[in-house]
C-alpha cells in the first residue's frame, strides 16, 4: 500500500489511470521505479529502496528511491536516498547493518547502515562508461545518506559489472558480495573484512538459463523444512528467455563455503508469470522475505499508468522443501489481516474494494474468470476478463481480454503444475490476489506461482466459474 497523497482534482494523476493505482502493491507517488534495492529490516522498520527516476515516469536519472513500512504492505515514501548525477547513475545494490563497525563509518555506540550500490558511470572523466561498486552510509537509521569519499571501491574495467548483494558470513567472519558480469552470465563472489577492500573469491556460471543477460543476484542460506539440514539458494534474474517471455527469475540450490557456490540440482524458475523480476530478500531478518519488480522489460516502458510507472510485487515468505528427490522453493504472499469475507450480490458482482483474495480449487476442465464491467473512455459499456483455466497438468492464464489498453503480449501464460518433472491430475488449490489489475496466483502449497499485470475496465469485479471449480473463499 502506497502512502499517496494526491489531490484527486489535480491534473497530476489523471482520472483515467487512477483506477490502476494498487492498494497492496507499492508504487512511487509520481515517478518511475524498477528493481527493489537495499531491502533491510532495521530496528523494527522495513526499508524498501528502489531504482527510481526522481524527475519523471520514464526510465532515467537512476537514483535510489526509499520507502518504509511496519508491516511490509503500508508504505510511506521518503525523500530520495542516493541521487544520481549526469555522470553517475546509482544502479541496484543492497544495504547491510555494519553492527561491528568494520567499515569505520560509524562508532561502536552508533554503527552504520551501509549501502553497496553500482556506480554506472556515463562519460565520466576518470571511469568512462565503466560500472563498479560504491558505498554510502547512514548514521540516522537510513533517513540520510553520505557517499564514501573513496568511491568506487571495486572496479573491473567492465561496463556490465553490477548489482551487488552483500551479507555477513558468520563462519568465516567476513562480508560476502555477489554481483554479476551481466553479459558473461556470471555471478562473481568477492569477500571483505571491512566493506571497503574486496578480494575476488570465485565465479558461478554460465549455468541454467543463459539466453538473456544476468542481473540482480542474491545468495542466502535456508533450512530444509522437516529436516536438520540447510542449503544455500542463489537467485539470478535473466533479461530474456523466461517461461512467459521476456525477463524473469531463476534459482539454484546448493552449497556455499564462504567463497564458492556449488549448484546441486538443475535451475528452476521462481515464477511462471511474466511480471516478476529483480527480486531480492531482506537482510536483518530471521526468516526469508522477498519483494520483486512487478513488470517485464518487454513492455515496462509502455505502461499506461500516470503519473507513476511500475509497481512491486507483494512481499513473499520463502520456504525450502523436499519435492520428491529434489528441493523446491515455496513462496506465499504476506497478507494483512484486514481482508473480510464477501458474499456476491445477485449476478455475481463483489463489493467494490481495494483488493481481493480468492481461494479456489480447479479440477481438469475447470475455469475461473475475473470479469470487470464498466464504461469505456467514451462512456460506452465495456468489460475486461482474466481467465484461469485448468487443462490437464497445467494452468493457462489468459489475459488476452484483460486490459483495455494493449501493452503486453496476448499469448496465454502456461503454468506447469507437475513439479520435479512429474505430471499431476490431482485437483489444484489456488490463492489468487487481484489488486486493481495486478494479479498474483499461487498454489496453496506455494510451490507454483504466476505474477502478471493487467489494465482492466474500471468497474466492480465479478467472479465466474465454468466446469469443476470450487470457490472456497472470497475476501476483500
Amino acid at each position: 500500500m502506497s502512502d499517496n497523497t494526491h489531490d484527486p482534482s489535480s491534473e497530476v494523476e489523471a482520472p483515467q489511470t487512477a483506477q490502476w493505482r494498487p492498494s497492496l502493491h507499492f508504487t512511487a507517488r509520481d515517478t518511475w521505479l524498477n528493481d527493489p534495492n537495499g531491502l533491510i529490516t532495521h530496528h523494527g522498520v522495513h526499508h524498501l529502496f528502489f531504482q527510481n527516476n526522481p524527475h519523471g515516469r520514464e526510465w532515467g536519472n537512476m537514483s535510489w528511491g526509499h520507502a518504509t513500512s511496519s508491516d511490509y504492505l503500508s508504505w510511506t515514501e521518503k525523500p530520495v536516498a542516493i541521487v544520481g548525477t549526469p555522470t553517475e547513475g546509482i544502479f541496484s545494490g543492497s544495504v547491510v547493518f555494519d553492527q561491528l563497525n568494520t567499515s569505520g563509518f560509524g562508532t561502536a555506540e552508533n554503527p552504520p547502515l551501509v549501502a553497496i550500490h553500482t556506480s554506472a558511470f556515463q562519460s565520466d572523466p576518470t571511469w568512462g562508461n565503466q560500472q563498479g561498486q560504491s558505498l554510502a552510509f547512514s548514521l540516522d537509521d537510513g533517513q540520510t545518506w553520505t557517499r564514501f569519499a573513496g568511491n568506487p571501491v571495486l572496479m573491473r574495467g567492465s561496463e556490465n559489472f553490477r548489482d551487488p548483494k552483500v551479507f555477513w558470513h558468520t563462519p568465516t567472519q567476513r562480508w560476502v558480495m555477489v554481483a554479476v558480469e551481466a553479459h558473461e552470465r556470471q555471478v562473481l563472489v568477492h569477500t571483505s573484512t571491512n566493506l571497503v577492500e574486496w578480494t575476488l573469491a570465485s565465479s558461478f556460471g554460465p549455468e541454467g538459463s543463459t539466453f538473456g543477460i544476468w542481473e540482480c543476484p542474491d545468495l542466502f542460506e535456508m533450512p530444509v523444512e522437516g529436516t536438520s539440514e540447510s542449503r544455500w539458494v542463489m537467485l539470478v534474474s535473466v533479461g530474456d528467455g523466461a517461461p512467459a517471455g521476456g525477463s524473469g527469475m531463476q534459482w539454484f540450490v546448493g552449497g556455499f563455503d564462504g567463497e564458492v557456490f556449488t549448484s546441486q540440482q538443475e535451475s528452476r524458475w521462481l515464477d511462471h508469470g511474466p511480471d516478476l523480476y529483480a527480486g531480492v530478500t531482506f537482510s536483518g531478518e530471521s526468516e526469508t522475505t522477498l519483494i520483486g519488480w512487478m513488470s517485464n522489460w518487454l513492455y515496462a516502458r509502455d505502461s499506461p499508468t500516470r503519473p507513476w510507472a511500475s509497481a512491486m510485487t507483494l512481499p513473499r515468505r520463502l520456504r525450502l522443501r523436499r519435492d520428491g528427490d529434489e528441493l523446491a522453493l515455496a513462496h506465499l504472499p504476506l497478507l494483512p489481516s484486514l481482508f473480510t469475507e464477501l458474499h456476491p450480490a445477485p449476478g455475481g458482482a463483489l463489493a467494490t474494494a481495494a483488493a481481493y483474495r480468492i481461494t479456489t480449487g480447479l479440477d481438469d476442465g475447470g475455469a475461473l474468470t475475473l470479469r470487470r464491467v464498466g464504461d469505456s473512455a467514451g462512456g460506452e459499456p465495456a468489460s475486461s476478463e482474466l481467465v484461469i483455466r485448468r487443462p490437464g497438468d497445467r494452468l493457462e492464464i489468459d489475459r488476452s481480454r484483460a486490459s483495455v489498453i494493449a501493452v503486453h503480449p496476448e499469448a496465454p501464460i502456461v503454468v506447469p503444475l507437475g513439479r520435479a518433472g512429474s505430471a499431476t491430475s490431482d485437483p489444484v488449490d489456488l490463492v489468487v490476489i487481484e489488486d486493481h489489475g495486478l494479479v498474483e496466483v499461487f498454489t496453496a502449497d506455494g510451490l507454483v506461482s504466476a505474477s502478471l499485470q493487467t489494465f482492466p475496465v474500471d468497474g466492480p469485479l465479478r467472479v465466474e466459474t465454468t466446469g469443476p471449480v470450487r470457490v472456497e473463499g472470497l475476501s476483500a
